[in-house]
């Protein structure tokens, strides 16, 4: 699956809408179509370059709401169609 995403492609650089590749959901995931996305001091901090744990390139944004496009395997609190609303932690937001 495709999506289009704002990347932060390094420290300080500008944010760029680029399409990426959305795995399939593996097992205890869902997958979700974002429709509203907030930004908070965590991606300011990201983005300056300042946070040790940062990595590049990543999608910001870590706070997120929207619909249930799909889930995987043994997920049986969402199914496609719900809201949700999640807070990502670091190592899903890679690129």
């Amino acid at each position: 699956m495709k999506s289009r995403a704002a990347v932060a492609f390094g420290p300080g650089q500008p944010l760029k809408i680029v399409e990426i590749d959305v795995a399939p959901p593996q097992k205890g995931e869902v997958l979700v179509k974002i429709t509203h996305t907030g930004v908070c001091h965590t991606d300011a901090f990201t983005l300056s370059g300042d946070d040790p744990e940062g990595v590049f390139p990543a999608v910001l944004g870590h706070e997120g709401g929207g619909v249930v496009v799909d889930v995987g395997e043994g997920v049986t609190s969402l199914k496609p169609g719900d809201s949700c609303y999640s807070a990502v932690h670091r190592r899903m937001r890679r690129v």
